[in-house]
């Protein structure tokens, strides 16, 4: 399954790319998001809790970063197992450019899950994908700006 998208950030492209490779940013972006440890170079370890359609999980996963470019792009490889929920491994390519109004981010995420995640089929893990994918950026592009204010987002 594939999501594009992209999304305008009132920042600058080195507060941007400072945000990307920052673990306290991306734990408190990533949805379901109960652990994320480690750095840019050595790779982060996560725990993610979710539930998709009738299936929750716990799942624990490695992220690394690929084909870095700062700070203009880079690819995120990752992969995650649930247990008897299955698994979920997939890689997003990350672009940033300057733009007039700060920085467009723009990303191409691919993924594919396996177990009983598979067995929901691909409109229900499309769509959850494309929920978190949403969540994740909105989340991001308010805590750059600084305006983070909503505790319940």
């Amino acid at each position: 399954m594939e999501l594009t998208g992209t999304r305008v950030i009132a920042a600058d492209i080195d507060t941007v790319w400072a945000h990307l490779n920052n673990a306290e940013t991306l734990q408190a972006c990533i949805p379901g998001c109960q652990e994320l440890s480690g750095s840019p170079d050595e790779g982060f370890a996560a725990v993610v809790k979710q539930k998709v359609g009738p299936v929750s999980a716990t799942f624990k996963g490695e992220v690394t970063l690929e084909n870095v470019n700062a700070p203009n792009s880079y690819t995120i490889v990752g992969e995650g197992k649930g247990g008897v929920a299955g698994f979920a491994k997939g890689r997003a390519d990350v672009t940033l450019s300057t733009v007039t109004e700060g920085t467009e981010l723009g990303y191409v995420v691919d993924a594919k899950v396996g177990g009983k995640l598979a067995q929901l089929g691909s409109r229900v893990i499309g769509g959850f994908a494309k929920k978190m994918a949403d969540q994740f950026f909105e989340k991001f592009q308010k805590t750059v700006e600084g305006r983070d204010n909503d505790a319940s987002a």
